[in-house]
C-alpha cells in the first residue's frame, strides 16, 4: 500500500533552492529545479551535513559539511568524499501541494 505524505506548498520552495521538511519521522530536502520538484533525505550519506543547507547548482547539491555532491534527481553520489547513494522519493504535485509517495 502506498502512503502519500503532504510536505509543503510549491510556493514554499524557491527556484534553485531547497527546503528542509520534517514529517512522519522523515527529515527531507525538497528541491525546486527548473520548477520541477525533487525530494531526497536531508542528511548527507557521508556525514552530518544537511543537504537543504548545501549549495544547489543545476541538478546537483553540494553538502555543506565535506563538500561532496549528489545528483538531486537520481541520488547518485558524484563528488568525493560521498560514495553512498542518497535516498530519493517519488514526488506528486496536486493543487499546488507537494507530496511524496512511500
Amino acid at each position: 500500500m502506498t502512503n502519500k505524505i503532504e510536505l509543503c506548498k510549491v510556493t514554499d520552495v524557491k527556484l534553485g533552492e531547497a527546503l528542509k521538511i520534517e514529517k512522519e519521522g522523515l527529515v527531507l530536502a525538497v528541491f525546486n529545479i527548473d520548477s520541477e520538484f525533487f525530494v531526497t533525505d536531508d542528511l548527507c550519506t557521508h556525514g552530518p551535513g544537511s543537504l537543504s543547507e548545501g549549495w544547489v547548482l543545476d541538478d546537483l547539491v553540494e553538502c555543506n559539511f565535506h563538500n561532496g555532491a549528489f545528483n538531486i534527481k537520481t541520488g547518485e553520489a558524484v563528488t568525493a568524499p560521498c560514495t553512498e547513494k542518497l535516498r530519493t522519493y517519488q514526488v506528486v504535485v496536486e493543487n499546488q501541494l507537494i507530496y511524496i509517495l512511500i
